[in-house]
């Protein structure tokens, strides 16, 4: 989009104060001994994509970017009739243009470093020249975000991710050979087993500016949660990314399989991704070095600084300590009436939906809310934030708080009601005569609900909802064409 005879990304290179921050990245290259750098930008599925260059180049890569294929949006992925998907071979190359904020040095190679990108349209095209790429999932988190910012006088998300995953044995065959720990959760021998594993993830971790502050492991084998401190919302879906680039580098490293597939195993828990969320206004920037010299730090000091204070508008207003604010009730309603929708984006994969179906293990199927209810989609886990339950570890976390965004603007502004919080557990509930919907139980009822919902489209703007509803609708339609081990055993022997 041109604006005052100024393109995005024009308006992007040239935002007050990038120049000072990119002399900083080019001091903390000389300082900290950098030879390459990985520009990278996140994919549809969450992938993380891009281009290696020389650090000698950075200056010219800061101002002019680097083009790779729009495709590169979609994993230059083809689908079962041929097609590739969003964009062909003949389509334009996209512009990549650096985020030096987030500029980090690789703590497994010290020589390397990686920052993250916005993508925007090639300079050169006849339409809509240097326009922000509307298959850029984390340049529209940006958007969405800054837009519900300026609406509602700087309301804005802060998250935190409870990302699960399993780290399993790699046989002589490199296919999984059981888990790395066996399946007792918050069992701490079982934890103390994984030790030699997840102490190095917490030490790269922390070289690269994620806040360590709890974890435990959980009911499958070798299942690991590690937590990081709630921030931005940005920077909390770019840190999941960086904890998935962490995982897989300690996985090669020890020669492990770092599984972050949502249920590898039936009949165990799954990888979920719980996802907890509050709305605030004001607050400030607090760096934290991590142990490390805050005049040293392996990059800039975005990557280490968290938003502290400010007026957490999800606190009680009332007597009740279990009720949430206005505000807070507006934006729960919201993501009630869009849940379906929301169920796409959260639960992203085939795979998915085996956590769905198997209910004995706490699988948030059912639309409803309540303080401390693990049997709901959504639970009040603490005064002041609520719990979006319907979301697991092979979510796209961008395009998912983008949906959130959505939800909560439409709830604030319509003045939704959740109703009563649910404080039965909900089977119990049903039992008792109360009727609850379901969410979507397989990723092609999902994706129908998402195509019917233009909240949420909108949260996935232009191209973007046109990649994603592609790419789903071929991943389920490959899935509903494949001939699977549990239909060779069931039916192979079998006369009608």
């Amino acid at each position: 989009m041109t604006k005052n005879g100024e393109t995005d990304l024009e308006r992007h290179v040239n935002t007050p104060g990038r120049d000072e921050l990119v002399k900083q990245v080019r001091a903390k290259i000389d300082e900290l001994g950098i030879t390459y750098i990985y520009y990278q930008f996140i994919s549809v599925t969450g992938r993380i994509v891009g281009k290696g260059v020389p650090a000698d180049h950075w200056e010219r890569l800061a101002e002019n970017g680097f083009q790779l294929v729009y495709g590169s949006t979609a994993n230059l992925f083809v689908d079962r009739a041929g097609d590739y998907i969003g964009y062909g071979p003949e389509s334009p190359e996209l512009v990549g243009i650096p985020d030096p904020e987030t500029f980090c040095q690789l703590p497994w190679d010290k020589r390397v470093a990686r920052v993250f990108c916005t993508c925007f349209r090639n300079r050169e095209e006849k339409e809509n020249p240097g326009a922000h790429l509307s298959s850029d999932c984390r340049g529209n988190l940006r958007i969405i975000h800054d837009q519900f910012k300026d609406k509602y006088d700087g309301l804005h998300l802060r998250q935190g991710m409870e990302p699960e995953m399993m780290w399993l044995k790699r046989g002589d065959d490199g296919k999984p050979d059981g888990g790395f720990s066996e399946p007792y959760c918050y069992h701490i021998h079982q934890f103390e087993s994984l030790r030699p594993v997840f102490m190095q993830v917490i030490e790269y971790a922390r070289a690269m500016g994620l806040d360590m502050i709890q974890g435990d492991h959980e009911d499958a084998p070798g299942q690991l949660e590690l937590n990081w401190q709630f921030d931005d919302c940005l920077r909390s879906c770019d840190r999941l990314s960086t904890y998935r680039q962490i995982c897989a580098q300690v996985a090669r490293e020890n020669n492990l399989i770092a599984c972050f597939m949502t249920k590898p195993f039936m009949g165990v828990s799954a990888n979920g991704c719980h996802t907890n969320m509050s709305l605030w206004t004001g607050g400030q920037e607090k760096i934290n070095p991590l142990g490390q010299d805050q005049d040293l730090l392996p990059g800039l000091e975005d990557n280490f600084s968290y938003l502290t204070g400010g007026e957490n508008k999800f606190m009680p207003e009332g007597d009740d300590p279990q009720i949430p604010g206005q505000i807070g009730l507006y934006a729960i309603a919201g993501v009630m009436e869009h849940l379906d929708a929301l169920t796409a984006l959260g639960c992203s994969t085939v795979n998915s939906y085996r956590r769905l179906w198997d209910t004995g293990f706490w699988a948030p199927v059912y639309k409803d809310w309540g303080y401390q209810n693990r049997t709901t989609a959504l639970r009040i886990s603490a005064p002041g934030r609520f719990e979006y339950r319907a979301v697991d570890s092979m979510v796209n976390p961008y395009l998912l708080c983008a949906g959130l965004i959505k939800s909560f603007d439409d709830g604030i502004e319509r003045k939704l009601d959740p109703g009563k919080p649910e404080q039965r557990n909900i089977y119990d509930a049903m039992e008792a005569g109360k009727e609850v919907q379901k969410l979507p139980m397989s990723l092609g009822e999902a994706v129908e609900s998402f195509k019917q919902d233009p909240v949420i489209m909108d949260a996935l703007p232009d191209e973007m909802s046109k990649v994603f509803i592609h790419y789903k609708e071929d991943e389920w339609a490959t899935y509903m064409a494949t001939v699977t081990e549990w239909d060779v055993d069931t039916y192979m022997d079998c006369l009608p």
